[in-house]
Parts: structure tokens; sequence; C-alpha cells
């Protein structure tokens, strides 16, 4: 397919927001990435142009040979537009880095293959020579690990990687370096926040060698009650010990969070109700509104829906808003440039229009 008509369908890439996973109402997402190098290629701050195209050309031979890539997307960043970059952050496709709002230089030699199904990829010259990753909905660790793990089997076959016998996987970051891996589970957390307990379960995760971020990964801010955690380091451990030790601390902070908000609707009930219909209504009725208002909005409708306050929106239909009320798909939607405030009255309507289509299907 053209890289211009990749972004064409309305939810290109977006499978990880169809809220058909584990514990969807509090999990959104799980992704599994494997950074990679090749043995005699620089890599890191001393590539240069060439050897970054080198890299791109010995990485795209390869996927010729693996059915899942060859037959998926490949998408030029050099020649993408601010706003397509945009669009592919935001429905959470690639990182900053690969995009050039990092520190890494030209991406004139930068791809991102997307394999079939989508919810596999390949993001070739970002920090490292490439990226493997997997993006799924709810709480799925082990089962994004496996379409990675795949897909890096086949690759691996085909590829000679720069890996040291005592070290493992070497990477552009110390903190790769090992497995290569990070997961990362994006939780929302509104009854850990609201009960004030959010602070001793962040610390505790950091204490037991995990991180947490916001929406949009390492350097983002925590908006909307989402968390992204994951694990920090992979040196000295296999890839099991760290999904075992990811798996089992999110199902304990999924177990906190349930039990929060049973104290929230046991103790406070009419204050959670107010609250969220407050913030559905609105989401229901308001002309202009900004993101972050969205976000903090989502989350008090989201928490009212899991514990069945609210017969609708359903769950997919908040991350569909979640997705589509960012500044760049607003641009695209309205095929133009908008200002702040017309973003904002742009945002307000497709928010009550989605809602008032959510509606309506619940009602026939």
């Amino acid at each position: 397919m053209d890289q211009t008509d990749f972004l064409s369908p309305a939810d290109a890439g977006l499978d990880w927001i169809g809220a058909d996973g584990p514990s969807a109402d509090i999990v959104l997402s799980t992704r599994i990435r494997l950074a990679r190098n090749l043995r005699d290629h620089r890599f890191g701050p001393f590539a240069r142009p060439e050897d970054r195209a080198a890299v791109r050309d010995t990485i795209l031979d390869a996927a010729e040979e693996i059915e899942s890539l060859r037959d998926g997307i490949r998408l030029e960043i050099g020649s993408l537009g601010s706003l397509e970059r945009s669009l592919l952050l935001e429905r959470h496709l690639v990182s900053k880095e690969l995009i050039g709002e990092g520190d890494t230089g030209t991406t004139s030699q930068s791809m991102l293959l997307l394999g079939s199904p989508s919810s596999v990829g390949v993001m070739v010259n970002e920090e490292d020579h490439f990226r493997l990753q997997s993006l799924v909905s709810g709480l799925r660790i082990r089962e994004a690990w496996q379409e990675v793990d795949r897909l890096d089997d086949e690759m691996g076959n085909r590829l000679a990687y720069a890996f040291h016998p005592q070290f493992g996987y070497l990477t552009s970051c110390p903190t790769n370096v090992g497995t290569g891996l990070r997961a990362s589970v994006l939780m929302h957390l509104p009854g850990l926040v609201l009960t004030q307990e959010i602070g001793k379960v962040l610390q505790g995760i950091v204490q037991v060698g995990l991180t947490f971020r916001g929406l949009y990964g390492e350097g983002s801010e925590v908006v909307g009650n989402f968390f992204q955690i994951s694990n920090q380091t992979t040196l000295g451990k296999t890839e099991e010990d760290l999904l075992d030790h990811l798996t089992k601390i999110v199902t304990q902070v999924i177990q906190y969070e349930s039990h929060a908000r049973s104290v929230l609707l046991r103790d406070a009930p009419t204050v959670i109700e107010d609250k969220v219909w407050r913030a559905y209504g609105l989401l229901r009725h308001a002309r202009t509104i900004s993101f972050e208002e969205v976000m903090n909005l989502l989350s008090g409708v989201r928490l009212g829906v899991s514990l069945k306050l609210l017969q609708s929106p359903s769950v997919y239909t908040l991350n569909r808003i979640m997705v589509f009320t960012q500044p760049a798909h607003l641009h695209r939607a309205a095929n133009s440039t908008l200002t702040q405030t017309e973003s904002e009255v742009h945002r307000a309507s497709f928010v009550r229009k989605i809602l008032e289509d959510d509606e309506g299907q619940r009602r026939a």
C-alpha cells in the first residue's frame, strides 16, 4: 500500500483501542518492544547517514523474506509531513525519537514497518538500528511477547545481531543492554488517585525495579489518571523473569485499583455519582474544550462505566474519543491548520457527536 493511503482508514493501526482485552476497564493497552542492533555497523550517536542507509537496506532485505512484514506497510518517515508524523505518534505507533522530536538527528533513513496484523511493527533507525514492537488491547503481556518473539526469531535468522556473550544484546542506551526488552502496560487508576493511595503504590512500583510514565511514555506528563508501568532495566534478567515480574506487579495494581473503586462506591456513593455525571454532562454538552480537560473528564466517565453508574458510552467509544480529540487528528479531520480556539470548538463538536451516536446505537 502507498504510504499516503495508510492513514486514510479511520482506525488504521488502532486495534489496541478495541477494549476487547482482559481488564480493559483498567488496562488500556500492553506494549512489548525489543531493541536490536546489527553487528559490524555503527549505532547510536556514532552512526553516520551512510551507516543508517546501510542499516535500513539490510533490514528491508530481511523484511522481504518475512511474510508478516512483506505484506504490511512501509512508511518512509523522512517523506512524511509533520501532520502525518504527529498522527502516528498520537496513535502510539512510533516514538518521538523515530519522527525526529528527540536528539537523534536526521530522519531521512528512518522507517516504520507495520506488519499484518498491524499490532506488530518495526521502527528502523530510531535510537537503535531497529525496535520490534507489539501493541495490543488490555492486559495481554504474554500474547504481545509471543508476537514480538516470533518476529525476533525470524529477523535473527536473517541478520547478525550485535551480541555479547556476557552482557547480551548491545544497545545505544545502557539501560536496555541485556534482553533489550521494554514491556509496558497503560493503566487507568482514578480510584487510587481519588483515595490518595497512588503515591504509595507508585513508590512501591519503583522499589521493586519498575518505573512509571505518562500517556506518551518517557518525559510525558500524567493526564486523565493514565500511568504507563514498565520494567526499568534488562541486564541480568531473562525475558521470562521480566515478563513474570511485570505481570505480577500489574495484577497487584489492578487489585488495588479495584479495591479503591469499591471503597469509593461504598463510602462516598453520592460524591462519586455526582463526579461521574458532571463529567458526562460536560462532555455531552460543552461547546469548547481542551484536550487536557477531555482527558480528565473521560477519566470520570470511564470510572462511571466501570462502576456501572453509566450504561453508556462503551469503553471503546471512550478510547476513540481519547485518540481522535488529539491536536493532529483534529487538524486532519478539519483538513486545515486550526488555531487553539478553533481546535477547542472542533473537539467539543466531535465529542458531542460521538456520544450522541453511541446513545442512539444503544437505544436502537
